[in-house]
Order: structure tokens, then sequence, then C-alpha cells
């Protein structure tokens, strides 16, 4: 495991360098992050569709547990069990508009990552830089467990466990833990745990921050620890129904699946789950004792449990329901953590937004009306009256409003029609409007992916690394 040790450690360093100036050292948290013995025991794969260009290149890496769609490029980098999915890269021939600039596109995208390492990171979406359309780039970067990388390319950044950059460029950055971050470019930030920033400069700004003392108990990290907490504990929990799927190689097809919908090869679907029509069910989600009505989606590393959707859900990255009823049209944000009770159910009114990042964590029934918008950390009814405001007061706000820890400045109508307009599309991306034979998104489109593996060097100084392979048409 030679070049793997000398690989890693060439990555902090590279990380290191471009964090100086913020005089943060990622090395304490470096220490466990990547168990070597780990990087030999799992297979890299990858998925095959007629919709998406099959580009590959892996070079001098370790790839454990990985998983590729669309054009990916490898270099120098350490992955363990992360998702890179290409399929909505922009193609060549696409017309790219930003305020009054507009660029045709002469290549393919392709997502490049280089000198970087991900653990349980996942990677989506296209670059929004408008500088870089052909080129979602990730290099001298380190994200630990549960980031989530969508649409923003990254160059120099430490994410910390469950942090999010979306639609953001950053450059040499700490992300803290449960923080989310859509700002559409940082840089030379050093962001706390637990913050909540979407910035569109000149139109809205919301920030919230959660109280330090109280998150620490659902997500946690310090040098002399792996991270622990709440989340940390619920996701171990239930690790073992994974592993089947990943052992497996040829699992039970479940007959109760609509033509119209796709379950992923590598999700779990306990028994007495329900998946109504143009639903998709992505890689790593897990669902059990649940009811998914039509249009709804589970994303990535997503955990929906004794709950009920109603249809047309958008269940973000990472988010996780337990013991609910959604109604139809709410958004759960990226790695949301709504967890009802057995006996003390949380309720979602319709055309709700729960914020990424959000904790609802009840220990009575809990109801939130419908069309309003939910941020923080909630334990009671006292918690929601503090964290949420309806999507209709929202809009009239033209200055600023504040609720508690969360300020507001801005148009009020914009953020929610900015919010409104990508639950459309993510839905619409997904196929959830699929009918006669039009409309088709992700959960018709990857009816026919075919999944293939790759394996690492069992043996040697080059113990866990994959050898250069480039994978074509």
């Amino acid at each position: 495991m030679k070049e793997l040790e000398i690989l890693f450690n060439r990555i902090v360093q590279r990380v290191n360098i471009n964090l100086r100036e913020l005089a943060f050292d990622v090395n304490p948290f470096a220490v466990e992050l990547i168990p070597p013995d780990q990087m030999s025991k799992f297979y890299a794969f990858y998925g095959i569709t007629p919709d998406h260009p099959l580009d590959l290149s892996f070079h001098n890496s370790a790839l454990a547990g990985s998983y590729f769609l669309g054009k990916c490029r490898v270099q120098n980098s350490l992955l363990y069990k992360s998702d890179i999915r290409g399929d909505e890269l922009k193609r060549k021939g696409n017309k790219v508009t930003f305020q009054n600039f507009s660029i045709t596109l002469r290549d393919d995208e392709v997502i490049d990552i280089r000198d970087s390492a991900l653990v349980k990171t996942l990677v989506h979406n296209y670059s929004h830089d408008p500088e870089t359309p052909e080129h979602f780039f990730i290099s001298d970067t380190l994200a630990m467990d549960y980031a989530n990388i969508h649409g923003a390319p990254i160059d120099g950044a430490f994410l910390g466990p469950f942090a999010t950059v979306d639609l953001t460029t950053v450059r040499d950055c700490v992300i803290g833990a449960y923080s989310y971050i859509q700002a559409g470019e940082i840089s030379h930030q050093l962001i706390e745990p637990g913050t909540i920033w979407v910035n569109s400069p000149g139109n809205f700004n919301f920030f919230y921050r959660h109280p330090a003392d109280q998150l620490e108990q659902y997500i946690s990290l310090s040098p002399d620890k792996v991270p622990w907490g709440k989340l940390i504990d619920f996701i171990e929990e239930r690790k073992n129904e994974f592993q089947r799927v990943f052992d497996v190689v040829n699992l039970k097809v479940i007959a109760s699946v609509p033509e119209s919908a796709k379950m992923d090869r590598y999700a779990v679907v306990l028994p007495n789950t329900r998946i109504g029509e143009n639903v998709l069910i992505s890689q790593r989600a897990y669902l059990e004792n649940s009811t998914l009505g039509k249009g709804a989606n589970a994303q990535e590393n997503c955990f929906i449990i004794n709950s009920t959707l109603e249809g047309y859900n958008v269940t973000a990255h990472g988010a996780k329901i337990i013991e609910a009823r959604v109604g139809q049209n709410v958004f759960v944000g990226f790695n949301s953590f709504l967890n009802g009770k057995k006996g003390q159910k949380l309720t979602i009114g319709k055309g709700c937004v729960i914020m990424p990042h959000t904790i609802i964590d009840i220990e009575e029934p809990l109801e939130i009306p419908e069309n309003h918008l939910v941020w923080g950390l909630i334990r009671d009814q006292n918690d929601l009256s503090n964290h949420m405001v309806s999507l209709e007061s929202l809009s009239q706000v033209t200055t600023h409003h504040t609720i508690g820890r969360m300020h507001f400045e801005g148009n009020g109508a914009m953020l929610v029609k900015a919010l409104k307009d990508r639950i459309h599309h993510i839905l619409e991306v997904n196929g959830a409007f699929f009918a006669n034979g039009e409309n088709d998104g992700h959960a018709q489109r990857n009816q026919n992916l075919s999944l293939n593996t790759i394996q690492p060097f069992q043996f040697g100084p080059k113990q866990g690394m994959y050898p250069t392979i480039t994978i074509l048409p």
C-alpha cells in the first residue's frame, strides 16, 4: 500500500497549501479518513446507458466502492464509496446563457477530479460556473462523509461531514460540518459548522446558523475523532442492509415497480414499500415500509422509513424522512433529518419547502401547515413557530425579515419563485411528468442502464490502487 499512502499524503499537503491563508490544517481530520485496508476490499462500478456518453479515464487513483456515470476524469485522487453522476452534464452544441452573455459549447462537459480525496461524497449536476461551462472541476479538495458537491466546481477546499456546496464555485475555502452554501461564488472563506446560506447577489440573501451546542449532538467533528453524532449513528445502524445489494450479483426483481418508474440496482427497498408511477429511486437510497406516490423521487443517500409521500415530492440528496406523512409537491432539502417517532407522526402540508440541512426531531405529533418555508432545528410546536414562514408572507418581503436566528433580506418573491422553479425543474428532469411517451427523464431513460465493475490491485506496493484505465464506447 506504499503508493496509496504516498498519494494520500500528497493530496493532504496540496489541500493545506490552498488553505494556508485561512491557517487551517486538514492533517488531523485526515488521519482516519480513508482506512488503507478498506481500499482494496471494494470494487468500483460504472453505468452505461444509450442516453449518456461513455468516456471515463482513471489515472493513478483509488476508487473503492465508487460509482460513475457519464463523462469523467479522475487523476491522482482517492475516492471511497463516492457517487459521481454525470447524467446531467451539458452536451456539445448546447447554448449556455448568463446575464447578457451567450456561448455555444464546442465540447461535451466533463467532470474532472484531480489531486482530491472524496469520502462517501456525491458529485452531481453540471457546472454552474459561466467561466467553465465545459469543465466541472474538483481539484486540491478533501471532502468528508456524506458531503454533496452539486453543480459546484471547486479548487482547493475542505468540506466537513454532511457539508453541501450547491451551484457555487468554491476557491480556497473551508466548509464546516452540516453547512449548506448556495452563493454563486465564494473564495478564501471559513464557513462555520451548521451555516445555511442562500445568496443571490442583488436579489435575496437567506442566512441561518444552527446553535453549536444543539448541532453537536447530531454531527460533530474534532481532530482526535472520526465524525460522530445522531446522523452518523442513524446511517451506521442500517449499513448491513446495503452490504447485501453490493455482495449479491443478481438481486430479485421487485415486480411491483411500475414500468415508468426506476429503482436503482444499488438501492435498498425493504418490505411493504409501494412505488408509484414515474418514481425515481437512486443508488444508495433506503426505503422501508413506505409509500412513494406518482412522480416522487428518493435521491442518493436518502432514507424514507415508515412514511407516506403523496406524490411529486423531491427528497434531495442525503435527506432522511422517518415516521412522516408528506403532502404533494413537498421539497425536502439536502441532508435534512425529519425524524418523527412511532405514534408521534410528523405531518407536512402540501407545497411546503423544507430548507436544506433542516433538523426536525420531535417527541410529540407535529403538523406543518401547507405552503410554508421551514428551516433550522425544530423539536416541538414552539420551535416550529420560530422556524417557518408562509410562502405568501415571504413573497411580500421587499427589504428584510428576521425570525429567530434566521435573517432574510431582499426580494422575497424572487426567492419563492427561484425555489418553485427549481423544484419543478428537478421533477421534470427526473421524469415525474412522463405520460404517453413524452416528458421522459431519469426514471425512464435509466431503464436500460447496465453496470460494470473494475477491480483494484490486491497485493504489492500498488495494493488498493487502480490501474490506469480509459473506457470508451
